[in-house]
C-alpha cells in the first residue's frame, strides 16, 4: 500500500506513522501538515489509502476531498478528536474513522477492513459513500454550536457556548475565556467566528471575539481604538477596524 498521513499535529503523524513500520505491505508512506499540501500530494502521487484529519486549521480533511477532481479517489480513514456523536455521520455511511487518542489494537482493525476492501475491489462503492458524506455536510444548515469539546490531557471537555466570555487567537488555536478558567481549542478564528452566533459574540480584533453579554462599558481609547470592559473587569481592545461590529454599543444604527 501506498500510505498518505494528513495531520497538522507532527505528534499525529508520528504515531501513525510509528504503527505503519510494522506493516509489511506498506511500502511508502508520505506525509503532509496542511490541507493544501494534502490536495497536491494526492493529485501527484496517488496514494492507495490516506489518514486524513478532519479539524485542521485552513483547509480541512473534508475541503481535502471537494477539492479533488472527480475520479478515481483513495480510501480514506478520518481521524478525528470528535465525540462519538460526532462520528455517526462516518458509521451512516459505513467509513473508517480512527478517534482520538486510538490504541493499536483500533488501529490494526481498521486496517484490516482497509485491506479487506483493497482486496474487494470497493474502492468505487467508498468513494461513492465519500461524496455521499460531503453533499450531506453541504446540505446540512449552518447552525451555531451550543457545546464546544475541548481536550483536557486524555479527556474530552464540553463547554457550553454562552458560557464563554471571550475568545483569544493563539497561533492555531483558540483560548476559550470562561470565568476565571480558560481551555485551548485547536480552531482558527475565523472558522469559529465563522460558527458563533453573531447576536451574541462580535470580532473585535484581529485576535479578540467577545461575548456581547459580558461587555459592561467601552471606553474610548488611543486613536479610534476603544478599551472594552467586561464585567469582571476584563479589559480587551476594539480595533478600529473592527468598530462596526458593535454599533449598539456605539450609539449607531
Amino acid at each position: 500500500m501506498r500510505v498518505l498521513i494528513v495531520d497538522d499535529e507532527p505528534l499525529a503523524r508520528e504515531r501513525i506513522r510509528d504503527l505503519l513500520r510494522a506493516e509489511g505491505d506498506v511500502r511508502r508512506v508520505e506525509e503532509c501538515g496542511n490541507g493544501e499540501e494534502a490536495v497536491e500530494a494526492i493529485q501527484a502521487r496517488p496514494p492507495d489509502l490516506v489518514f486524513l484529519d478532519v479539524q485542521m486549521p485552513g483547509l480541512d480533511g473534508f475541503g481535502v476531498l471537494e477539492r479533488l477532481p472527480p475520479g478515481p479517489m483513495p480510501l480514506v480513514v478520518f481521524v478525528t478528536a470528535y465525540e462519538q456523536h460526532a462520528v455517526r455521520a462516518f458509521e451512516v455511511h459505513a467509513l473508517d474513522y480512527l478517534l482520538k487518542p486510538f490504541d493499536p489494537e483500533r488501529f490494526a482493525a481498521t486496517l484490516s477492513r482497509v485491506r479487506t476492501r483493497l482486496g474487494n475491489g470497493t474502492r468505487d462503492e467508498v468513494a461513492e459513500a465519500v461524496r455521499a458524506l460531503l453533499a450531506e455536510a453541504r446540505d446540512r444548515s449552518p447552525a451555531a454550536p451550543a457545546v464546544l469539546s475541548v481536550r483536557a490531557g486524555d479527556r474530552i471537555v464540553p463547554i457550553r457556548v454562552d458560557e464563554i466570555d471571550w475568545v483569544e487567537a493563539e497561533g492555531n488555536y483558540v483560548r476559550l475565556h470562561r470565568g476565571t478558567s480558560s481551555h485551548l481549542l485547536r480552531e482558527t478564528m475565523a472558522a469559529l467566528e465563522q460558527s458563533l452566533d453573531t447576536r451574541r459574540f462580535r470580532r473585535i480584533h484581529r485576535s479578540a471575539i467577545v461575548n456581547v453579554d459580558r461587555i459592561a462599558e467601552l471606553v474610548p481609547w488611543f486613536g479610534k481604538d476603544f478599551k472594552v470592559i467586561l464585567r469582571d473587569g476584563t479589559e480587551l481592545t476594539l480595533s478600529r477596524s473592527y468598530v462596526d461590529r458593535l454599533p449598539e454599543f456605539l450609539g449607531r444604527d
